[in-house]
């Protein structure tokens, strides 16, 4: 996968790629902290299945999002070791667990599109639009959106 920039004069939105489940997703880059390989994840007893647990990062503790289990898709059978995305939302700290991250990618904002009819509902539910690039779609995550049932969970505690 190669860096696209399109000649458009509109403004331009950076996305950090990733791939989960073989779907290609981004990340507005302004929302992204840091792209780690989680080690050492505490599992958090009573938890829901999409909590894979805390760590510790460079002395913060980040709660680890299994964006899989997120998505309702099965545990990759690859056996490859899962990265992670920091994102910060109200001053907590979050790694959302992916199969692997790509490059950024510069796209022009007004190429966004809603969210087509007949996306997975499952990731319609975390979808701020989709991007249409070369043979495939880019799935744009809202990160509210991905971690909204992370702070229900917070709350009902």
């Amino acid at each position: 996968m190669r860096s696209k920039t399109h000649a458009s004069e509109g403004t331009m939105v950076e996305y950090v790629t990733a791939m989960i489940g073989g779907q290609l997703f981004g990340l507005p880059i302004s929302r992204v902290q840091d792209v780690f390989m989680p080690e050492r994840v505490t599992r958090v007893p009573l938890s829901s299945r999409e909590i894979a647990g805390v760590l510790n990062l460079r002395g913060r503790i980040v709660t680890v999002v299994d964006m899989r289990a997120r998505l309702g898709l099965p545990r990759p059978e690859d056996g490859k070791t899962a990265m992670a995305v920091g994102v910060d939302l109200r001053g907590e700290s979050y790694g959302l667990l992916i199969d692997q991250i790509g490059e950024v990618l510069r796209l022009p904002e007004d190429g966004k599109e809603e969210n087509p009819v007949n996306l997975d509902p499952r990731m319609a539910k975390l979808a701020g639009g989709v991007h249409r690039l070369d043979g495939q779609l880019m799935v744009v995550l809202d990160v509210d959106r991905v971690l909204e049932l992370e702070t229900k969970v917070q709350m009902a505690a």
